[in-house]
């Protein structure tokens, strides 16, 4: 599978500048990620992907919105690929307000509120990436499956860090990672 972390978000900007958390909810792209998305869209146009899943936080359905149009794929929408809920950022949209604002997408395996009401703790998210990493190896499409997700997610897929717009492969038969280090 490629992996993609999201185009730079409002909040990637904030925190960046300054380690705390701006206080932003499900923030969108800055003119910097949507720039990402377009250079990402370009990289993966011959890469043989014929399934896009991606996580139904705003950042990530703008970020796959110019690599599905690119690649002519439709979109899965999947809370599984979530970031690790920590943040403000980190507090979705309800499935309402995604019906709302992407109408050409289909949320009917997102529930209303689809975000944890607490923090995930670091195993949490391990467990769920370990959860997705299965499932994906048992299906006979996972070379030529994008995933659109986010920092977290993707470091407890694979145990690296990549930044916002950079993409990676990863073959979920593959033992996860050993160690994971925590730090942005």
């Amino acid at each position: 599978m490629i992996l993609l972390r999201h185009g730079q978000s409002e909040f990637n900007l904030h925190f960046t500048a300054t380690r705390r958390d701006p206080g932003i909810f499900d923030p969108r792209l800055t003119e910097l990620g949507r720039s990402q998305a377009e250079q990402a869209a370009e990289q993966l146009a011959d890469q043989g992907i014929q399934r896009i899943i991606v996580s139904p936080y705003t950042r990530a359905l703008q970020t796959a919105q110019p690599v599905a149009a690119r690649l002519g794929v439709p979109l899965s929408i999947d809370p599984i690929v979530r970031e690790r809920f920590a943040f403000a950022c980190d507090i979705g949209s309800p499935r309402a307000a995604l019906e709302r604002d992407w109408p050409g997408h289909d949320f009917s395996a997102v529930e209303e509120v689809w975000w944890p009401p607490e923090e995930e703790s670091e195993a949490g998210i391990v467990a769920r990436a370990a959860r997705f990493r299965n499932d994906l190896a048992a299906r006979d499409d996972w070379d030529r499956t994008l995933v659109i997700s986010h920092w977290g997610f993707i470091l407890s897929l694979t145990g690296q860090s990549i930044a916002n717009g950079q993409w990676l492969r990863c073959d979920p038969g593959a033992p996860g990672p050993e160690r994971i280090v925590w730090c942005a």
